[in-house]
């Protein structure tokens, strides 16, 4: 493999969009749970702005070479909340929906950079955020232990089942960094990113003409 300057720039920018993308992902998860009542999060220090304390280094590297990784799991105990299963799956739920929101910042700051002329390289940097937010939200909402996918399932899943699946997390990880380096999970993830992230690019186009049309261009 070649290593050439522009591809050791590219994988530092596309370390450092990683990074907050995880870090807020976890943060949505903490704060979530400390809204419902569990305060875990919080006293561990995982409502902290460090990303360093979010992240789960095999996640990482993997978001950074294929686009789809994890993070550090937030500390939760169900038993703070009045209804354990609906309460976990809103916990889990808040992170990939965090993830959506912060492509959707990226691509408006995107499009501005891009309207303005700004540095290239920092208009690649919101781009790459773009893409990493959206893979790192999509690969958790798949139904497969430790992915908040699989907590999810505990509002739609009789308890004895869900309770079966999660049973297995110890080893999802495993199966997870198997299926992903195989492209057995890669190639579909990839399939429905790109899908989700055309829908973005129209957010792009729409917002440029909005700017175009907003100073007379």
């Amino acid at each position: 493999m070649n290593i050439t300057r522009e591809t050791i720039v590219l994988y530092v920018l596309m370390g450092f969009a990683a990074l907050f993308a995880i870090m807020f992902h976890e943060i949505a998860h903490g704060l979530a749970a400390y809204m419902l009542g569990d305060n875990t999060a919080k006293e561990r220090g995982r409502l902290s702005v460090n990303p360093l304390k979010h992240i789960d280094w095999v996640g990482l590297l993997m978001l950074i070479v294929v686009q789809f990784g994890w993070a550090k799991p937030v500390p939760v105990d169900i038993r703070y909340f009045k209804n354990p299963r609906t309460g976990m799956a809103i916990v889990a739920f808040a992170g990939p929906a965090m993830n959506f929101l912060m492509a959707l910042f990226s691509i408006l700051v995107y499009s501005t950079l891009r309207f303005f002329d700004a540095a290239p390289l920092l208009i690649l940097f919101f781009y790459l955020s773009v893409v990493i937010n959206i893979g790192l939200g999509m690969f958790n909402l798949f139904p497969i232990p430790p992915l908040d996918g699989s907590k999810m399932l505990g509002i739609i899943l009789p308890a004895r089942i869900h309770i079966q699946i999660l049973r297995y997390e110890r080893y999802g990880m495993i199966l997870l960094i198997l299926l992903l380096w195989t492209g057995v999970l890669g190639v579909p993830l990839r399939f429905l990113r790109d899908a989700v992230l055309n829908q973005y690019m129209r957010i792009d186009t729409w917002f440029l003409d909005f700017l175009y049309k907003m100073t007379g261009g």
